[in-house]
């Protein structure tokens, strides 16, 4: 048996103590705990002491800290792979790309991580259908959209596939989400449902749409050059205790979609489900954004991680 090594074990992310994903990372941190790899210390919310998430990232490439989460469309600049994870309208099927990204997808995308930055992918995260909240009126077609400014995060296909839609797409950090929100800065903005309750924005935005238009994939991540100094054991080690992890974060995920969903019903939000949206509409003003990075895409990880595109891709380089 290894023994416990006190060396520092840096965690942190950057969303309140209510987020499935820290309840996530503070179960990764118990369950390193007593361990080899080393002597956990977890900072849950980097914002709450005035750094910014991208800051976080930073550190952790760096090897400032040692383990954390962030959304994949941050990173797909330098990787552009990870656009495969954020096609609009791409994806229905949850657990079909879970899977995917468990198996051969995955390990696509872990090796272009590896590649071209200085992180290692140890997990894939289900952050959930993203819908796009607003203070102005129901969003039920394309036409809604126009006029409107929505946050989003710092994601070029992001920003291209919600301006596809009508909407003018501004960049934030999560540390100043809320501010934007609260201010009238934005008119709109697009997260996950658990978002709108982790960080109160049903307060300031009466109506949701259920668009589903991008389901978000977080990476769980390390430095790769500290992962590759640790001990065979030490990486089971991890490698274990970050299955245990993302087992209990993907179950959390799922149910905290259907009671997030009740619970702002509750609160008087405003819900417009699929069958009352022009889902064709949005989808077809998305198309072009789709078809242009789906056109960049290796065929192999395609294949691998939407199968269903895998003509669509061809029809479009021939």
């Amino acid at each position: 048996m290894l023994k416990r090594s006190h060396k520092a074990l840096n965690l942190a992310g950057y969303q309140g103590g209510a987020s499935i994903l820290t309840v996530a990372l503070t179960a990764l941190a118990r369950r390193l705990n007593e361990g080899a790899v080393g002597t956990p210390h977890l900072l849950p919310d980097v914002t709450s002491c005035g750094e910014s998430a991208a800051s976080l990232f930073r550190s952790i490439e760096a090897g400032e800290r040692h383990i954390g989460y962030m959304a994949s469309g941050y990173l797909s600049a330098r990787v552009p792979e990870l656009a495969v994870l954020d096609l609009p309208f791409s994806v229905q099927d949850r657990q079909a790309a879970l899977q995917a990204l468990d198996g051969y997808a995955g390990a696509l995308l872990r090796e272009a991580v590896a590649r071209q930055s200085g992180f290692q992918v140890l997990a894939f995260w289900d952050n959930g259908f993203r819908h796009v909240s607003n203070a102005v009126r129901p969003i039920l077609s394309p036409e809604d959209c126009r006029h409107l400014v929505i946050r989003t995060l710092d994601s070029g296909l992001y920003r291209q596939a919600l301006e596809s839609l009508g909407f003018s797409a501004v960049t934030t950090d999560v540390k100043d989400l809320v501010r934007v929100v609260q201010s009238g800065e934005v008119d709109a903005q697009e997260n996950p449902l658990t978002n709108l309750l982790t960080f109160e924005l049903w307060r300031h935005h009466p109506y949701v749409s259920l668009t589903g238009h991008f389901f978000g994939v977080l990476l769980l991540v390390c430095p790769r050059a500290w992962f590759e100094q640790l001990e065979p054991a030490q990486r089971q080690e991890l490698r274990d205790a970050v299955a245990d992890a993302t087992e209990l974060q993907r179950i959390s995920a799922a149910r905290q979609d259907t009671a997030a969903m009740i619970r702002l019903r509750s609160l008087g939000v405003h819900i417009a489900d699929q069958a009352s949206l022009d889902m064709a509409g949005l989808q077809r003003a998305t198309a072009a954004v789709r078809q242009r990075f789906l056109s960049r895409l290796p065929a192999e990880l395609v294949s691998a991680y939407l199968p269903a595109l895998t003509g669509e891709q061809i029809s479009l380089m021939s």
